[in-house]
């Protein structure tokens, strides 16, 4: 069939893509109902973590994390006529490797190495074998791009089994960015196309760091991600001391080869919502952002970045220490995995204060467990229930001997 003129078939490809994006979404809701899976051997998906899944922070205008997406969004929109297409509803399960042929998503289709740390049932977790709730938004990188998009923001929650304290939560969440360029776009440059990809790219970071931060010092880290060549970090000066604002870097060949672009290139950055709104909006624990509270809601209304959190109280913490001889399957992560499954956000903090190995071999860790309540005074009843909960957990779990 020929298709009569230019305009006709960009209706059609427009079409082609909305299907084709739509058959994703529904395909990854009927995978979200079956992430708990009591009797899939890989599954390692808690239900502090399933109760989280359809919160979407994210979407919600007058939270301290939909207020900095939609600085964000503005920033683009301004800067470059409303090019960005916008994804904030796309599902957290996703898959590790080929669905039908079409998209790798998660760990594959990124160029993540068999053997990285992050495809470890220690850092991630899994619906099944070949099923995760995402790492990073970067999972759906390819797929908009096979079905046709050259400019995108694609924000969500995203999930790893992590340490415990103020900074780290196992669900938090991210915005992705990439932005494809042609050959007519820098052919009269002077450059070649990864060159001025790179630098198409830091001008307009640093335009949205200024956007956030106002007129700060700002320095170029080289790093490196496997989807990413060359690859960076965004730091500024602020607050008197350096800060790490996102990652990014000019979009590996063989991502844009897969996603039938190969005469372009591309750039992509990934930042963190909740480690930027912290430090704007003066949020002092991360847990914070997740509070039903009406205290710490109020505070905050649409489109009002950088309003200071004030905080409505400071209950006491309670320090209880464990030690235990470790076995030689023992993780950090699995061991705060067990006690954020009891505590839930009743605990503030996990950290080794001390470890040594005796004469016979043996290692000894002993680690510091923080309880605080961010909305009330917690009970010795309560806290030693917690504890001894923990202790035969921890000990049941995960083959350590309690000294």
């Amino acid at each position: 069939m020929v298709i009569p003129n230019r305009a006709l078939r960009s209706v059609i490809w427009f079409d082609i893509r909305y299907v084709l994006l739509l058959f994703f979404r529904v395909l990854t809701r009927l995978l979200t109902l079956d992430v708990v899976r009591e009797n899939e051997p890989t599954n390692n998906v808690p239900d502090t973590i399933f109760s989280k899944l359809g919160t979407q922070l994210h979407r919600r205008d007058d939270h301290p994390i939909g207020i900095l997406k939609n600085a964000i969004y503005d920033y683009f929109d301004a800067n470059y006529s409303g090019k960005f297409v916008k994804f904030d509803d796309l599902s957290p399960i996703v898959s590790v490797k080929a669905i039908i042929n079409l998209f790798l998503q998660n760990f594959d289709d990124v160029l993540v190495p068999a053997d990285h740390v992050s495809r470890s049932y220690n850092d991630t977790y899994y619906v099944d074998s070949q099923t995760v709730l995402r790492c990073h938004t970067s999972a759906h990188q390819t797929e908009l791009l096979r079905i046709g998009h050259s400019h995108f923001l694609v924000t969500g929650d995203v999930y790893r089994r992590d340490s415990i304290d103020s900074t780290h939560y196992p669900v938090f969440h991210q915005m992705e960015g990439v932005r494809v360029l042609s050959p007519d776009e820098w052919v009269d440059s002077g450059l070649d196309g990864t060159s001025y990809a790179a630098k198409d790219l830091k001008n307009s970071l640093e335009g949205l760091a200024r956007k956030l931060f106002g007129d700060v010092e700002m320095r170029w880290i080289d790093t490196y991600f496997p989807f990413t060549n060359p690859s960076f970090e965004l730091e500024i000066y602020f607050q008197e001391k350096w800060m790490e604002v996102l990652g990014c870097g000019v979009t590996e060949p063989e991502i844009l080869k897969r996603s039938g672009k190969i005469h372009s290139v591309a750039w992509a950055f990934g930042l963190g919502l909740e480690r930027l709104a912290m430090v704007l909006f003066d949020i002092p624990d991360i847990r914070l952002f997740w509070s039903t509270d009406q205290r710490f809601i109020s505070q905050f209304s649409d489109g009002k970045l950088g309003i200071k959190f004030k905080p409505f109280s400071k209950y006491p913490p309670c320090y209880k220490d464990m030690s235990f001889w470790i076995s030689d399957s023992f993780t950090e992560n699995n061991l705060c995995e067990i006690v954020r499954g009891i505590a839930g956000d009743l605990v503030e903090e996990v950290r080794l204060i001390d470890n040594f190995t005796n004469k016979k071999g043996l290692t000894s860790h002993c680690y510091r467990i923080v309880y605080r309540s961010m909305e009330r005074s917690l009970t010795d009843e309560e806290i030693n229930q917690l504890q001894g909960d923990v202790r035969d957990a921890v000990q049941s779990k995960l083959m350590i001997t309690l000294r």
